[in-house]
This record gives structure tokens, sequence and C-alpha cells, in this order.
């Protein structure tokens, strides 16, 4: 059962830089990084994780970088899925900034 999320864990995110889009009850972030080599290498750790999530971005990728959306589309809004990726995501763009 996927789970929606509360308030103060999507506050956090927005504090982190996340953007909720009211018109797809969606989380948005672009990721700007010092080269193609450091946001592919971004894309395919986030990939990895995704893999074993069961749970994928929406993701749009020009040279350093990555504009990302989030949502759950089984349930037509947020959920914990979304906080997990969103979290590390933003965790492994500090490693390759």
């Amino acid at each position: 059962m996927i789970k929606k999320i509360n308030k103060s864990e999507l506050k956090t995110l927005i504090d982190n830089g996340w953007i909720f889009m009211n018109e797809r009850a969606a989380i948005s972030k672009t990721y700007k990084f010092k080269s193609f080599n450091q946001a592919f290498a971004f894309m395919t750790g986030v990939s990895l994780y995704a893999e074993k999530l069961n749970h994928h971005p929406e993701w749009f990728n020009v040279y350093s970088r990555v504009d990302v959306v989030l949502t759950t589309h089984d349930i037509g809004g947020l959920s914990e899925l979304d906080i997990k990726l969103a979290k590390h995501m933003d965790s492994l763009s500090t490693k390759l900034i």
C-alpha cells in the first residue's frame, strides 16, 4: 500500500529547494552540475535506487542540468516513495557537486 505524505515531510523538501506543483500534485527541482559526466553519474545513481523502490522520476537532462518531477501516478499525488526518492537525490547531488 502506498502512503500519502504529511505536510511536515513536504516542508522539509521545499526548504531544500523542491517546488510544489499545484497543478499536478507533484514536486520539482533542478539540479545543476559542473559537467555532463556529473549529471550522468547523478542520473545513474538515482536510477539504481529508483529501480529498488520501483518508483521512477520524470526527468529531463541537458548537458550539466537535470530537471526532475516526482509524483505517484497510482494515487494521483505525492507519496512516501516521492519523499524517499527526493531525499536520495538531494543526498547524491551533494556528493557530486
